[in-house]
C-alpha cells in the first residue's frame, strides 16, 4: 500500500523480514531517551535491547500488526483495539515475557512502566507501540508510509490511536498527522514520554 510523495509503500512485514527489522530498530533506538533509560548500561545496552525486539517482534507478529516499507527500512507495531484499556496484570504478563531482558534493572523499569498501562484511552484503540525507521531513512517518507495504512483504518473505522512518544522533538511530529498531546508522564528518574491521541476523521 503505497503512500503519495513518500518514495516507499508499506505491507504487513513478514517473519522473514525480522532479521533486517530487528537491525533497523537498534539503529532507530540506539539513543532512544528510554532505552538509555531501560538499558543505562553501555557494555550491555546493545545485547539487551536485542534480546527486547526479538520477543517483542515475536509478541506482535502473534496478537498485532507489524508494518514494514518495501525495502524494509522501517518497522510499525500496532496493537490492535480492546474493548477495554489494559489493566495492571496485561501490563504484567507482558512484562514477565520480556522481564529478563532487564537483568538487576527490571523491577525499576516495570514499576516505571506499568503506570503507562492504566493510561491508555477508555475507549477501542489502535496503539502504536513502536514506530521506528533506519537512521539513514528518517526524514524520508519512511514513517509517513508506515502510518498511513492503520491511520487510514482508524478513520474510515471511526476509531482513535494513541501512542507514546519517547521524545519531546517528536510531538510536533505526530501533530502533522492529527495526533493531539494529552500529558506527559515523566519516567521515574528518567525522561518523560509524550502521551498523546488522534481521534477518527
Amino acid at each position: 500500500m503505497g503512500t503519495a510523495g513518500s518514495g516507499c509503500g508499506a505491507r504487513p512485514a513478514t517473519e522473514g523480514d525480522f532479521a533486517r527489522l530487528l537491525e533497523v530498530l537498534l539503529g532507530a533506538f540506539a539513543v532512544d531517551p528510554v532505552h538509555l533509560w531501560m538499558f543505562p548500561d553501555e557494555a550491555s545496552r546493545r545485547r539487551r535491547q536485542t534480546r527486547l525486539f526479538r520477543r517483542v517482534l515475536s509478541i506482535y507478529a502473534r496478537s498485532g500488526a507489524i508494518w514494514t516499507t518495501d525495502d524494509v527500512a522501517g518497522a510499525a507495531l500496532w496493537e490492535p483495539p480492546r474493548h477495554e484499556s489494559p489493566t495492571i496484570s496485561q501490563f504484567f504478563d507482558f512484562a514477565l515475557s520480556v522481564v529478563p531482558v532487564f537483568g538487576l534493572r527490571a523491577l525499576t523499569v516495570v514499576r516505571g512502566m506499568a503506570p503507562l498501562a492504566t493510561l491508555h484511552p477508555q475507549e477501542p484503540h489502535w496503539y502504536l507501540a513502536i514506530l521506528g525507521s533506519e537512521p539513514s531513512r528518517q526524514r524520508s517518507g519512511v514513517g509517513r508510509a508506515l502510518l498511513a495504512p492503520v491511520l487510514r483504518r482508524c478513520d474510515i473505522e471511526g476509531v482513535p490511536a494513541y501512542l507514546e512518544a519517547s521524545r519531546e522533538e517528536n510531538v510536533g511530529y505526530y501533530q502533522r498527522y492529527g495526533f493531539e498531546l494529552i500529558a506527559p508522564y515523566a519516567l521515574p528518574s528518567g525522561p518523560s514520554v509524550y502521551r498523546m491521541v488522534r481521534q477518527p476523521r
